[in-house]
């Protein structure tokens, strides 16, 4: 059994963190977490809405195709996701994927062009109907 002090302390500590939840849901961003909202549990899709996902992919110095992953850059999906206004709005920032490609990957050939491909899938009483879309909604070209 704890002594009347712990017993204080553990309930001061409670408290404390429960008014930092408290207010970060009402003030707090995604960027406060754990004391604001984590947003990707917080919202829904609407059931006859469209529901978007973007990638990051890449065309090499020899021409290929390339999907980018956090592998070769270190940036997960999520992240590329949550910086896609990011990307629309400065695209040279997508020059840093590049150049992070070649740190971790200096044996591939370089990123010669790199852009962000938005997908948008259409739902349907909250299912996919089959029809989507792609965008290229932000381009780095190597200069």
């Amino acid at each position: 059994m704890l002594p009347v002090a712990g017993r204080r302390a553990r309930s001061a500590v409670t408290v404390v963190l429960a008014l930092l939840v408290l207010a970060g849901t009402f003030v707090g961003q995604d960027d406060d977490f754990p004391f604001g909202p984590f947003r990707m549990y917080a919202t829904r899709d609407d059931p006859d809405g469209l529901v978007r996902s973007a990638r990051v992919e890449a065309v090499d110095g020899e021409g290929r195709l390339r999907t980018v992953d956090e592998r070769s850059t270190g940036l997960k999906r999520a992240e590329v996701e949550g910086q896609v206004d990011r990307f629309v709005a400065a695209p040279q920032t997508l020059g840093l994927l590049a150049q992070a490609h070649s740190r971790l990957r200096p044996d591939e050939p370089p990123l010669v062009e790199v852009r962000v491909v938005e997908r948008a899938y259409v739902l349907r009483d909250s299912r996919p109907t089959g029809e989507q879309t792609e965008t290229v909604v932000a381009r780095w070209t190597a200069p």
